[in-house]
């Protein structure tokens, strides 16, 4: 009963927090809207206006996809999640506006992006609480929730995150609630929440390894038997998570690929040419139009002009390839030592009493059940740093909870799981203290950037 109370008031004081940080934020960046631009984009628009400070950088592309449709190629890059929920907000709004005017027209840009934003705040209201309860879960800790939860409320990207129609919190909340659910056993839910939030990133097909763990790769470790229904369901429900990606692709497909048919059109041409990536197998639009207008692929971005993102995103990417590189080498590594070579005996300090109910490890942040999490971190961040824009890691950092598990792991001096004793734990303290400090400077910089329509994007 103790720990449920304790858990409310964390709940409670989350929600109180989670508001504060919002309006904050909200107040920021309109006190700062006067600051002036960099880019003259936001004012072209002239049924924008009410909304300027919402427009920037991919929200443009949001907003017309979610107005005209996929009209250009290089849309394609963007997943229909983000358009879709500004167009049924903004048609929300438009009605809502007309019914008080009695005024009704056609949706405008600032439906789309005042109600894209309202949609994102809906969406936002409920991660940091699923985060706190996906953290209680595996680190098995009201307090460490507590902790990892603040410290989602000061993310590398709070303008994206905490105020504009972007992808980032329709994703991170329907990550979210995949994973929770993974940790719950209920597969059928994570496999909708996951291909749900496979509609607003192309990320999200690394998201069906969650299942793909908790059905097959854990129990494999632990030698249980697997049965056949087991192994179909669990393809069956993976195959539901990458829907969204193959949609998208067979309709990119179906617009540039397939000639068009004369006796359904006839003023279509004759001769019908096909961009070269439909010859390409597979024949993916996204890679084509990654390739060809952002410039992305292999150490692509690693230049001497890009050190300035190198340099801004280094934090993030140290605490999330040092913390899962930690955590994989130390429990991971042992999973598989232990697989290989039941009669293993590993040394005291990273012993796990794998056969009891309630094992016992090191620290809760070296749980193995936080391994899933661990492995997919490692490979987004390192897809991130060698083959994409580096800066998206401040905004994708948010959807991996492990993020803030890692912060928390710095910023928690006792139970960490440290082998080399007082000084390492001191150590990693003061990693924490810097943590939180460039979170919180970064943090006010990035909403500043924002306004003035400044990099990064």
């Amino acid at each position: 009963m103790g720990a449920f109370k304790t858990a409310q008031s964390h709940r409670r004081l989350l929600q109180f927090l989670f508001l504060a940080t919002r309006v904050s934020t909200f107040l920021l960046i309109y006190l700062l809207s006067n600051v002036p631009l960099f880019d003259s984009s936001p004012s072209i628009p002239s049924d924008a206006s009410k909304a300027s400070p919402l427009l920037r950088w991919d929200a443009f592309h949001f907003a017309h996809i979610a107005q005209n449709g996929y009209v250009h190629e290089y849309e394609w890059a963007f997943f229909p999640g983000t358009p879709l929920v500004m167009r049924i907000a903004g048609e929300i709004m438009r009605f809502v506006k007309g019914q008080w005017t009695g005024t009704p027209g056609p949706v405008i840009w600032n439906d789309l992006l005042q109600g894209g934003a309202l949609a994102a705040f809906l969406c936002d209201v409920g991660c940091t609480t699923t985060l706190y309860n996906l953290t209680l879960h595996h680190l098995g800790s009201p307090n460490l929730a507590l902790i990892a939860s603040v410290l989602s409320l000061l993310p590398s990207s709070p303008a994206t995150l905490r105020f504009a129609a972007y992808s980032e919190p329709f994703f991170t909340y329907l990550s979210y609630k995949g994973m929770l659910s993974c940790a719950r056993s209920q597969w059928f839910y994570a496999s909708v929440y996951f291909a749900l939030a496979g509609a607003f990133r192309s990320n999200g097909i690394l998201l069906g390894g969650f299942i793909l763990w908790g059905l097959i790769i854990d129990p494999f470790l632990h030698r249980k038997h697997i049965s056949l229904t087991r192994l179909f369901y669990s393809v069956i429900l993976t195959a539901v998570t990458f829907t969204p990606f193959v949609y998208h692709h067979v309709s990119a497909y179906i617009t540039y690929c397939v000639p068009p048919n004369p006796s359904l059109n006839p003023s279509s041409q004759t001769t019908h040419t096909p961009p070269n990536w439909c010859t390409a197998l597979p024949p993916s639009i996204y890679g084509h139009v990654q390739s060809k207008y952002w410039n992305s692929g292999f150490m692509h971005y690693w230049t001497l002009s890009q050190l300035p993102n190198f340099i801004i995103s280094l934090p993030v990417f140290l605490l999330l390839i040092g913390f899962c590189g930690y955590h994989i080498t130390s429990v991971f590594l042992l999973q598989l030592h232990l697989f290989v070579s039941p009669n293993y005996t590993p040394s005291p300090r990273t012993t796990t009493k794998r056969d009891s109910p309630n094992p016992s490890y090191p620290s809760p942040f070296f749980s193995p059940t936080i391994t899933p999490h661990a492995i997919h971190a490692f490979i987004l961040t390192l897809t991130i740093l060698l083959t994409s824009h580096v800066q998206i890691i401040l905004r994708q950092a948010a959807s991996m909870p492990i993020t803030y598990w890692a912060g928390a792991w710095l910023v928690v001096t006792e139970g960490g799981g440290d082998r080399s004793g007082d000084g390492m734990k001191k150590e990693r303290g003061k990693w924490g203290r810097w943590w939180v400090g460039w979170s919180c400077t970064w943090g006010m910089i990035s909403l500043v950037l924002w306004v003035a329509f400044l990099p990064p994007a």
